[in-house]
């Protein structure tokens, strides 16, 4: 009941600061297995991007949060926890596994298997990716949660970015649609939202906010890391200009 609470105190001061406009502008909202991936420029984009989502959706997503900054304080852990339901990921660089494919390879060389020198193994299954993912990857709680059936919301720069475009993106957002080709990636462009809480204040200034979503990419067939992650890139800043 007091997380309940919490939740609608959050939404009337989110809506009271910011107007909180959710534009559904190449997807309706929709229940239905999403990746929700958008630009990162401060801590409220998390709680920003849960607000603008219908409440039906709400409590089926969840929102990634650094556990370095979000559990800091007992408050802050209760409101991720209780309150947004949030997958803690540590900041850190995650390697690309490469157990499925070695094993692929291996597994042709047998027997009654295609000849590995003239022909090249088919690429890993996303049951297989999901399989050989160490336990302490950086992806491996939202493998779980997505496994469980829930939508995520993520942000694929990492780490909060200072400019007018999001950085690079890094690679999670390709490996999750590799493992998940059946989610639906949904590219979201948070607006103004880093001038609600200026970085160093802690006084909230009302700013007008807004949350863009727009059409559902997908990763192609035979498409490589960067180019996917660049397009999914340019999904996003397109929002900008809507």
């Amino acid at each position: 009941m007091l997380a309940k609470l919490m939740g609608f105190f959050l939404l009337g001061l989110v809506r009271v600061l910011t107007g909180s406009q959710a534009r559904w502008y190449g997807c309706p909202p929709k229940a239905e297995q999403r990746i929700y991936f958008a630009n990162h420029q401060s801590h409220a984009d998390l709680v920003m991007i849960w607000a603008a989502l219908p409440e039906e959706l709400r409590s089926i997503t969840r929102p990634i949060a650094a556990r370095d900054y979000w559990t800091k304080s007992p408050f802050r852990q209760w409101i991720t926890t209780a309150v947004f339901n949030a997958i803690y990921v540590e900041r850190q660089a995650a390697t690309p596994p490469t157990a499925p494919a070695a094993a692929v390879v291996a597994d042709s060389a047998q027997p009654g298997g295609p000849d590995p020198a003239s022909e090249a193994p088919p690429p890993p299954s996303p049951e297989a990716l999901r399989a050989a993912l160490p336990e302490g990857d950086p992806l491996a709680p939202l493998v779980r949660a997505l496994e469980s059936g829930d939508s995520i919301i993520i942000f694929p720069e990492g780490t909060r970015g200072h400019g007018d475009d999001p950085q690079p993106f890094k690679s999670g957002l390709f490996r999750l649609a590799q493992m998940f080709p059946q989610v639906v990636l949904v590219p979201a462009w948070i607006n103004n939202v880093q001038r609600v809480i200026p970085k160093g204040e802690v006084v909230p200034v009302p700013i007008l906010c807004s949350v863009t979503f727009g059409a559902p990419i997908q990763l192609e067939p035979g498409e490589e890391r960067r180019p996917f992650l660049d397009r999914a890139r340019r999904a996003v800043m397109a929002l900008r200009e809507v």
